[in-house]
């Protein structure tokens, strides 16, 4: 297949080590060109990774010939217009997670590329990780027996690093869930990928700390359309970091974490059983591949504009926001 010259917009944190490596890695992909805000820090990215074009706008870049498609990786408050650009020019994209601030953005997102039969990816590149996919496999495989419950608290202390300017995480402007919006979209993506898209959903979320203007305590619960009953807390000013997800089965349990490295444990019988899956040297590697083997016609990727819109109303839900 010809080589896909990606365009990346933003090269913040998130692009360091978990992505943009992977588009360089990936037989089939290039990296081709990025835009910055700031244009000393973009020219010295490029240096750094061996991008070879620096491009002075995201239009200019989104626009350019020699780039077929574009990653956005910038904070979600952009992500609409920067996709609305991108379809308008016919080009495939990827959006980081989220892929915008609610559902309504994501909607009108997903609705520009179908128009245009365009591929549309989001970042919920946890489908694609064999970690994960290993506790799919049970699942399939009624390990657990049938699936009943699953339920995931997520909590961290509050830190400096909270209340930083460039912190657009705890700006409800740009995120209103705050953490949530960040953190937990990536558990609550994967379990509909798990047990299928969810039906019902109700939750609130609340400013405890009155340290910042986004939300930092949140709960949910919410139903599959399979039948699974879920719940989640999550609560970013406690006395301790705790990453627990449980799956209850009828005959058996699974428990994991989404974020640390922690084995998977399969217990059943009076047995449990713990497997260690490590993750690739570049996190988003997989997912990547993903694309490139979507866009060759050779098997769907799992986190689609579809998928992901899904994921951002169980998040409105959540935020209590219909």
């Amino acid at each position: 297949m010809a080589v896909i010259r990606w365009g990346m917009i933003g090269c913040g944190n998130v692009t360091e080590r978990k992505s943009a490596p992977a588009y360089r890695q990936v037989e089939g992909f290039a990296l081709h060109g990025l835009y910055g805000r700031t244009r000393s820090k973009a020219d010295d990215y490029a240096a750094r990774h061996g991008v070879p074009h620096v491009f002075d706008s995201a239009e200019a870049l989104i626009n350019a010939s020699d780039i077929d498609a574009v990653y956005i990786a910038t904070p979600p408050d952009s992500h609409e217009a920067y996709a609305l650009d991108v379809a308008r020019a016919g080009k495939p994209c990827c959006i980081e997670k989220p892929m915008a601030p609610d559902h309504a953005a994501c909607v009108r997102i997903r609705d520009a590329f179908a128009a245009r039969d365009l591929p549309l990816f989001v970042a919920y590149y946890r489908r694609t990780l064999p970690r994960f996919r290993q506790v799919k496999a049970w699942l399939d495989e009624g390990a657990i027996g049938c699936v009943r419950h699953v339920h995931w608290t997520l909590t961290k202390p509050a830190s400096p690093a909270d209340v930083e300017a460039t912190n657009w995480r705890v700006d409800a402007a740009v995120a209103p869930g705050g953490y949530f919006d960040d953190l937990a979209s990536h558990g609550l993506d994967l379990f509909c990928w798990l047990f299928g898209e969810v039906a019902d959903v109700a939750g609130f979320a609340v400013n405890q700390q009155g340290r910042y203007s986004a939300a930092d305590a949140v709960t949910g619960c919410w139903l599959h359309r399979a039948g699974v009953t879920g719940s989640g807390s999550w609560n970013f000013g406690a006395a301790e970091r705790q990453d627990r997800v449980e799956i209850i089965g009828s005959g058996g349990r699974i428990l994991f974490s989404i974020f640390d490295d922690a084995p998977q444990r399969l217990v059943r019988d009076g047995t449990a059983v713990e497997t260690v899956v490590e993750h690739p040297p570049v996190i988003q590697h997989f997912h990547v591949e993903a694309m490139r083997d979507h866009l060759a016609g050779r098997g769907p990727h799992p986190s689609t504009g579809e998928s992901a819109a899904h994921t951002a109303w169980v998040m409105d839900r959540i935020l209590s926001r219909r």
